[in-house]
């Protein structure tokens, strides 16, 4: 167990306790079960991302995208910093006869990999918001740009911070966010989330659509395109063109190296 001072870039201590339990590793597939986001968002990717190339899966957990990537004729690589995920994946792939290779590491760091390496790459279910810190935040964009060749897509899932006005609870978050930031105490949009499966404390940034698409810029992306996610089965957002930036519950976000 590190001391704070040396956990890896981006990586709080309660992030770090629920990447190492085990139990919360084993149970992760059965507590997301049913949530619609989950072919959502891999039917974005297949959308995007020609298959016949090498996938990088960067938080790719217990694998549900990099499985459904190597049955669509893609060759994933996982990448994730709980060896205990890694783990349900090796054993789902094994039972499914097939080979996915795996890393464990933060992605924030990424020098195990060589330039140009990879075709496409993603980065779903909100697993860039749990890096703590704009500038460990755009390092691993900034990989994710360094590793794909010329025309690679990069895929990402936000969640929308501006949702918070529809309840009294959301309301609170956004003006403590506000006072906060007005007294230069912690970073616009970051939210403590409710204590998950025991572990208490951990935090989620939450973007705005105009936040996505500059982090994207900096890093050197041409943006393809930004779909506003919502909470209904299909997560289609109707009417998108009323209030969107409101209403969605999130984005999806397709972005190309140039």
């Amino acid at each position: 167990m590190p001391a704070d001072w040396q956990l890896p870039p981006g990586v709080s201590r309660s992030l770090w306790d629920y990447f190492h339990d085990p139990a919360i590793a084993r149970a992760y597939d059965a507590a997301l079960a049913g949530t619609p986001l989950l072919s959502i968002d891999i039917a974005f990717v297949l959308e995007h991302c020609k298959p016949g190339g090498r996938f990088l899966d960067l938080g790719c957990g217990t694998g549900r995208l990099a499985l459904a990537l190597a049955q669509t004729g893609h060759a994933p690589v996982g990448v994730d910093l709980s060896l205990a995920m890694l783990g349900v994946l090796r054993s789902k792939a094994e039972a499914a006869g097939m080979h996915i290779p795996c890393a464990v590491a933060n992605i924030v760091e990424l020098g195990c990999f060589g330039d140009g390496s990879f075709d496409n790459a993603a980065c779903l279910f909100s697993t860039l918001g749990l890096i703590v810190g704009v500038a460990a935040r755009l390092r691993a964009v900034q990989h994710a740009f360094r590793l794909l060749k010329p025309g690679g897509v990069f895929v990402l899932h936000m969640h929308n911070r501006w949702f918070n006005v529809w309840t009294a609870h959301g309301r609170r978050l956004l003006a403590d966010d506000l006072a906060r930031s007005m007294l230069g105490r912690g970073e616009p949009g970051d939210y403590v989330m409710p204590p998950h499966q025991g572990i208490g404390e951990m935090r989620m940034h939450l973007f705005t659509r105009r936040e996505i698409a500059k982090l994207l810029r900096d890093a050197g992306f041409e943006i393809l395109e930004i779909r506003p996610v919502s909470l209904s089965a299909d997560g289609q957002l109707r009417r998108p063109w009323l209030l969107e930036g409101l209403r969605a519950y999130g984005y999806l976000v397709a972005a190309r190296k140039r």
